[in-house]
């Protein structure tokens, strides 16, 4: 089964008219990107969108063999003008089953918001599914039968579709995940790959013409990520997308509860209240137990916390007990830690703050924490397959 992406953008396309956000205005050229249309095997176009024929053309193929046209979601603005020789533009109820003459059969897949998403299965048996923007697969309960070859939907605006599909075995390790409907929310260029890098996803131009069932060139997870950042820089909400379309995800909270500091507590609610609602929470610093068990990813957040959990418990800031085997007893945990994230079998990202950039601290402990802290950094950076340095909500490549 043969599928061209006609477009892959959002509905109004990718810059938006007359908008001047920055993410618009560099979407010129290669980063222009049209309303969404899937165009599978010359005969069946999934989503009708303006300029239709001439996006077809552009990629070589002509709609003049379509036998069936369906539509996704409703459109907004002006009807669209519908080609001579197509056949008129419909929808399929949910949960029916639709037979081409071509020999492919659509089913109708219920979203948890307006639209249809269409499972297609092609004569020869390969499958893909094909969701609408800002939508995801309602009512999934039960184990799905094998994976899908492919899937095409909105992975930046809905990366739990992706968690819910993977959930019940819809996307497997083989599974090619495309991203679409991308709007001017995602971030352009290398930032918008690395983000779908971190799902298993890609995006690909307009007029991309993909081969279903062929062995997919899967983009590589790296299994352990290291974020680093300023106060406030961002890295926690990169760190969650990295692992946002996972259906389950263990985040390790090592700084804990603080009776009667109410900052605190909000600090720790905004954290939960943005974190997807399958995620497990664990309260605790014994973060070399959790790597080396078997079990779903981890997202630790923070190393620097743990770090002041791991001084406290040796007396660290004390200068006699230092001396005296306190200095001894850190390195010691440290090398526990690190030794964990090298032999772990698990999926884990990791959260830890820039603090040697400053103001040099005033007090000999705040100079050995800022000290620990960066030898820390540099020790578990160099077992992770990716760094990453975010300043200001955006994410710098130190490595990977």
């Amino acid at each position: 089964m043969e599928l061209t992406l006609l477009g892959t953008g959002a509905p109004d396309g990718l810059p938006r008219p007359s908008c001047p956000c920055a993410a618009c205005a560099t979407a010129r050229g290669p980063w222009a990107r049209a309303a969404t249309a899937l165009l599978i095997d010359d005969a069946l176009l999934l989503d009708l969108t303006p300029g239709a024929v001439f996006a077809a053309a552009r990629a070589g193929h002509s709609l003049g063999a379509v036998r069936q046209v369906l539509l996704t979601h409703p459109h907004d603005g002006p009807a669209v003008e519908l080609p001579p020789a197509l056949p008129p533009a419909g929808r399929v109820p949910d949960g029916q089953v639709l037979t081409l003459i071509s020999g492919h059969r659509v089913r109708a897949v219920p979203m948890d918001a307006p639209g249809t998403g269409y499972e297609v299965s092609s004569p020869d048996g390969e499958r893909l599914l094909y969701l609408p923007p800002g939508a995801a697969p309602a009512g999934l309960d039960r184990r799905a039968e094998r994976p899908y070859d492919l899937v095409v939907g909105d992975v930046v605006g809905r990366p739990d579709a992706v968690a819910r599909l993977r959930a019940v075995g819809a996307v497997g390790p083989a599974t090619e995940v495309i991203a679409v409907h991308l709007d001017h929310d995602a971030p352009p260029g290398a930032a918008l790959d690395r983000r779908l890098a971190a799902a298993g996803a890609r995006a690909v131009p307009d007029g991309t013409t993909l081969v279903v069932g062929e062995y997919p060139v899967v983009p590589d997870v790296p299994r352990r990520v290291l974020v680093t950042g300023g106060a406030r820089s961002g890295k926690s909400v990169e760190a969650e997308r990295r692992l946002e379309t996972f259906p389950e995800v263990v985040y390790v909270a090592t700084g804990g509860r603080r009776e009667g500091d109410p900052e605190w507590a909000a600090r720790v609610g905004l954290h939960r209240e943005r974190r997807p609602g399958a995620w497990r929470t664990e309260e605790t610093c014994e973060v070399a137990e959790l790597l080396g068990a078997d079990g779903p990813p981890l997202l630790v957040d923070c190393l620097s916390l743990w770090l002041t959990d791991a001084m406290d418990r040796v007396d660290a800031w004390e200068d006699a007990r230092w001396r005296e085997g306190g200095e001894k007893a850190l390195r010691a945990r440290v090398a526990e830690l690190v030794a964990a994230v090298r032999g772990t079998r698990r999926q884990v990202v990791l959260v830890t703050n820039e603090v040697g950039a400053g103001v040099v601290p005033a007090t000999v402990a705040g100079r050995r924490f800022r000290d620990e802290l960066g030898r820390l950094n540099a020790a578990v950076a160099a077992e992770c397959e990716e760094v990453l340095l975010v300043v200001a909500g955006q994410a710098v490549v130190l490595r990977g």
